[in-house]
């Protein structure tokens, strides 16, 4: 009688053990995995891309009102203001112009430009610092890196899917035979802050900038040795320093994350940019992202952002309408 009653516990043991595990492997089979997945195989190529206007396009202003001057001066919030009358869908708020960059803004600061940012349909598309990771000081460097990691907090907290770091001046005596050097400082940094930002949902992208990164071979070296995909290449149509800027805008739209349209395709050139041959590029190389415009000052042209912002940005969605229809 003693056997039977502990063989029938054993039984209803395993009995009990089973039910789970079927349950188990029931509500695994019914949980999808936590993973990028399609299902659908919709056809998004025809999917256009969205104007934004990068803060620096009213550099003056924005800076007169951080430095607190009394002269003509604007505010984030009047950039905000600003995109929502001309129709710009978004914004790239570059860290300099929140006040006391560049240390970390109060959350509440943060939190009010991107409530004001929602409420008036203007959506926030990157933001950015100024570093230098090709400095030979290592303390110097690793200050950088904390600079950025501070500010891949605030753009996680604004809602802002990119923030834009820079490479860096060639150092003296760093240059054509001695670069490889400066190249593996850029490197050893990005690779920590692109960890850094992964965790924190905010891509990394590097500018090309006419400094240590001054054509498309150059920028590439870099993006394949940190090897992410939370880490590409903020393209500056203006800063290739090379004889064709469309060829290397064409050979870097692989690592695009995020743009600086420039009027010029040379800096600060009066020669203007042939917009529909950008379009082409961007459109065939399938990047579905902003294309943030940035205006600059020109030689022989009174400047004044206020009337040369919104008519270039026309000019880039008539560029993107005439492509994309």
């Amino acid at each position: 009688m003693k056997r039977l009653l502990i063989v029938a516990i054993i039984m209803a043991s395993l009995v009990t053990a089973m039910n789970i595990s079927v349950q188990a492997q029931k509500t695994d089979a019914i949980k999808p995995e936590q993973r990028f997945e399609l299902k659908k195989n919709y056809d998004a190529s025809k999917s256009k891309v969205k104007v934004s206007l990068n803060a620096y396009s009213f550099n003056n202003e924005l800076s007169n009102y951080v430095n607190s001057e009394d002269r003509d001066c604007m505010t984030i919030f009047d950039l905000i203001d600003y995109c929502s009358i001309h129709n710009i869908p978004a914004v790239d708020l570059t860290g300099y112009y929140f006040v006391g960059y560049p240390n970390v803004p109060k959350d509440e600061y943060i939190y009010e430009i991107k409530r004001y940012a929602h409420v008036t349909g203007v959506e926030i598309s990157g933001t950015g610092v100024r570093n230098n990771f090709a400095n030979p000081n290592a303390k110097e460097r690793a200050k950088d890196v904390q600079l950025i990691k501070d500010w891949i907090d605030v753009a996680s907290k604004l809602g802002a899917p990119v923030i834009r770091v820079f490479a860096g001046a060639i150092p003296e005596g760093y240059e054509e035979k001695n670069r490889s050097q400066p190249v593996g400082w850029i490197i050893e940094c990005c690779k920590e802050c692109v960890a850094y930002g992964a965790k924190r949902g905010v891509i990394v992208g590097i500018q090309n900038h006419g400094d240590m990164l001054r054509n498309a071979d150059e920028t590439i070296e870099i993006v394949k040795a940190v090897n992410s995909p939370w880490f590409g290449v903020i393209v500056d149509t203006g800063n290739f320093m090379v004889e064709d800027p469309y060829v290397d805008i064409e050979k870097i739209m692989p690592y695009a994350v995020n743009f600086q349209v420039k009027e010029s395709p040379f800096g600060n050139s009066p020669i203007r940019i042939d917009l529909a041959r950008l379009m082409r590029i961007i459109n065939q190389s399938g990047y579905k992202g902003y294309l943030p415009i940035e205006t600059l000052p020109v030689r022989n042209r009174v400047y004044d952002p206020h009337i040369l912002v919104s008519a270039f940005v026309k000019e880039v969605k008539d560029a993107i309408e005439a492509e994309y229809n």
